[in-house]
């Protein structure tokens, strides 16, 4: 397939604001995709795989489903914003004349280039690429190359036109899509082998899932009024961790998947301790003081970076698990059990100080009170949970619930302002995104408050390693780190383009725990604005 087709129905996404009509645009690229012959030893109908394979095994349909999804087969090839966006070559031509597979071989070379003088023939290689390209095609690789297409929103409309393509159900290739992490090789699964090749899918021990999520309620009453009688547990201010064992084996494996093993000795022993062969817990990790108390969430962050010195900082600084959930046990897997199932499942491997509080219940009261009672002993707040749901990797659906005593969202930084006065020389004035469930990040607000001078010197640091462009005041970045905002409330605003701003929005904190993906939308943000509206806790502007 002509790279031009795939750019075309990325630009038909664009255009139009029906989630129907994208999926269609999508499906009907990605049939072409899958009509298309393949090279020579690429394969056909694979085994259930979790990652791109190599080079000469791929086919059009893997590389073309990875770039309508945003992603590189190579991951990284060496390519900074800097040299992606700088030096356009002086024309485009009028029609594109590289394939597919064509963009792939290219970017292999880039990502093999090694040794002395690699920056200079990557750039070479990347120009003479661009220069085979339309203005739409040379637009799109600068977005692919740097990240910039990489989102939840686009990925979840990509695997649905997968399953319309392929002529499957859409809860099937989620499913096998959370089970393997890579909506390419299930793109082919699904279109070489149906229904039957993604029912293979099932769970690998030591490779992490991605966690199920939790959509925002006001109050245990509210939570309640969605949920009806459910599971209510502690909402520590600790690192989510996921845990596999299989004999002695055991892995750690935070939030964003990364391998904090070596981090967590007691983890690992408690774990490898319990009384089952083969293990995936869910849970939360974190420090508490000698009056049991948990410490902030940064004091608990450290041990996750240490490679060096563990076992002095874990008698300086024990860590304490909870688990709340299990996914795997001794050969079985236990995503499509409902919560109650589950939770007798987890009664039975982990010892009840290392469970998480929970309570089961139908009647406010009895909820409001357990969320006083974990406030009081400094957690973060409750998780309400629905007794019949099934555990949904990687989604944030209405089945989980959190409550916290505050309103925070986790927001994406965009762009930052150069300070001024004290603050002269460092990035300071933050520009904050909600995640769009559509695609992309739309604006709420500015905030510079809550920033220590410890956290201005490491933000400028940070942001300008993602920077992609600047004007004379603000440098804006890719859209990668995310930070907790405390807020009073939100107000409908005409100056931002989702029609709500924050009001006394400051930053709580940094969250290296989480990615863009984790961010809160658009929706939850306007929820909030007009919860304050209806209670009459702030007015709508002039």
């Amino acid at each position: 397939m002509k790279f031009e087709r795939l750019v075309a129905a990325s630009e038909a996404v664009k255009q139009t604001r029906s989630r129907q009509q994208k999926v269609e645009h999508l499906a009907a690229c990605i049939a072409e995709l899958g009509a298309e012959p393949s090279p020579e030893g690429a394969v056909v109908l694979p085994a259930p795989a979790s990652e791109i394979p190599p080079a000469q095994e791929r086919t059009n349909l893997i590389i073309g489903v990875a770039y309508l999804a945003g992603e590189l087969a190579q991951g990284r090839v060496g390519l900074g914003p800097a040299a992606v966006f700088a030096n356009p070559p002086a024309s485009a031509r009028e029609t594109g004349e590289v394939s597919v597979m064509d963009v792939d071989r290219t970017f292999e070379a880039i990502a093999g280039v090694k040794g002395a003088g690699a920056v200079r023939e990557r750039l070479r290689l990347w120009s003479s690429l661009l220069e085979r390209c339309t203005g739409l095609e040379q637009a799109y690789l600068r977005h692919l190359v740097v990240g910039e297409l990489r989102q939840g929103a686009l990925e979840s409309l990509v695997a649905d036109a997968v399953a319309r393509a392929a002529k499957v159900s859409p809860e099937s290739v989620r499913r096998a899509l959370m089970l393997s992490g890579s909506l390419p090789v299930i793109a082919q699964a699904a279109m070489t082998g149906g229904e039957a090749a993604l029912s293979l899918y099932r769970i690998e021990l030591f490779r992490p899932l991605q966690p199920m999520l939790a959509q925002t309620a006001e109050t245990p009453e509210a939570a309640i009024e969605q949920l009806g009688r459910a599971l209510f547990e502690y909402k520590l201010d600790g690192a989510r961790v996921q845990v596999h064992k299989h004999d002695d084996a055991v892995r750690v494996y935070t939030r964003q998947l990364s391998d904090v093993t070596a981090a967590v000795p007691e983890v690992v022993e408690l774990v490898r301790g319990l009384p089952s062969k083969s293990l995936v817990l869910d849970g939360e990790v974190l420090s508490l003081r000698e009056d049991g108390a948990p410490e902030p969430f940064q004091v608990t962050m450290r041990r996750f970076g240490r490679k060096l010195d563990v076992e002095r900082m874990r008698g300086v600084q024990p860590l304490h698990p909870f688990f709340f959930d299990i996914l795997h046990r001794d050969g079985g897997d236990l995503i499509d059990l409902a919560t109650t199932e589950r939770l007798a499942e987890l009664d039975a491997v982990v010892p009840p100080e290392r469970r998480m509080p929970r309570l089961v219940s139908a009647v406010a009261e009895e909820a409001a009170s357990f969320f006083d009672g974990a406030l009081e002993r400094g957690h973060e707040g409750m998780m309400a949970k629905a007794l019949d749901a099934s555990y949904a990797a990687g989604r944030r659906g209405k089945a989980w619930l959190k409550l916290k005593s505050h309103h925070t969202f986790d927001l994406v930084v965009l762009g930052v302002e150069w300070g001024s006065g004290r603050r002269q020389g460092w990035l300071s004035n933050l520009h904050l995104g909600a995640r769009d469930p559509k695609g992309g990040f739309v604006m709420v607000g500015k905030t510079f408050k809550g920033l220590t001078d410890a956290l201005l010197e490491w933000q400028t640091k940070e942001l300008l390693e993602r920077e992609i462009t600047r004007d004379a005041y603000t440098v804006y970045v890719r859209p990668e780190l995310v930070v907790e905002i405390a807020l009073n409330d939100v107000q409908q605003s005409p100056h931002y383009p989702g029609g709500v701003a924050l009001r006394f929005a400051r930053v709580k904190r940094y969250r290296p725990d989480k990615s863009p993906l984790d961010a809160d939308t658009i929706d939850a943000v306007r929820a909030l604005c007009a919860a304050s509206v209806a209670t009459g806790s702030t007015s709508e502007p002039p």
